[in-house]
This record gives structure tokens, sequence and C-alpha cells, in this order.
């Protein structure tokens, strides 16, 4: 009889335990995933409501050019990448300064 008590009383306990390692992971998750992405997000952000003419950029797909002309209207920008030959890309798809891109390579 003290044995079944026993057992009951061990199996309400880690119900608790695994609670709290869950909660623990979900934290580890965030600050080790979820956070340092949305940080650079919003740099990203920052980088393409902040573009102007004369900007070199690099595209989603690894072309690198110079911003001609943006459309905030449809959110849309002419990149020149090479003499006369201008592409017309969605703004979203700019994600970097070719300089800073550069720079971080260099480290």
């Amino acid at each position: 009889m003290n044995t079944e008590i026993l057992l009951v009383a061990q199996s309400q306990g880690g119900g608790y335990s695994m609670i709290i390692m869950m909660v623990a992971i979900f934290v580890i998750m965030y600050f080790f995933m979820i956070r340092p992405q949305q940080k650079k997000q919003k740099q990203i952000r920052a980088f393409q409501n902040a573009l102007k003419d004369g900007d070199s950029v690099v595209t989603g797909g690894g072309i690198y050019g110079t911003v001609k002309r943006i459309d905030l209207t449809t959110g849309k920008i002419d990149i020149e990448i090479s003499k006369g030959v201008v592409i017309t890309v969605d703004k979203s798809y700019v994600f970097a300064d070719v300089k800073a891109s550069q720079a971080q390579a260099q480290k």
C-alpha cells in the first residue's frame, strides 16, 4: 500500500519539472535564435528605408549595382548593374550596402 502512494506522488511531481524544462528550452531558443534574427531584420528594414539614389547595393540574388531610382509608391527600385543596364527589383530584395559587406568580408 505504501509503494502505491509513493508512485503516485512521484508521477505528480514530474509534471511540474517537465513544464519548467519546456519553458527553459523556449527561453533559450528565444535568446539564441529568435531575438538575433529579429534584430537583423530590423537592421535590414532600416537600411531599406534609408536607401537613396547613388547607393551601391547587393540584391537578394547576389546582384551588385547602384541605385538609380526609388519609387516609394510601388516599392520598386531601379538598379544599374552595368553601364546602361538597369533592372527593377522590389525594395524588400535589397539587403546590403556593398561597402559594408566588403568591410565585413575583410575582417
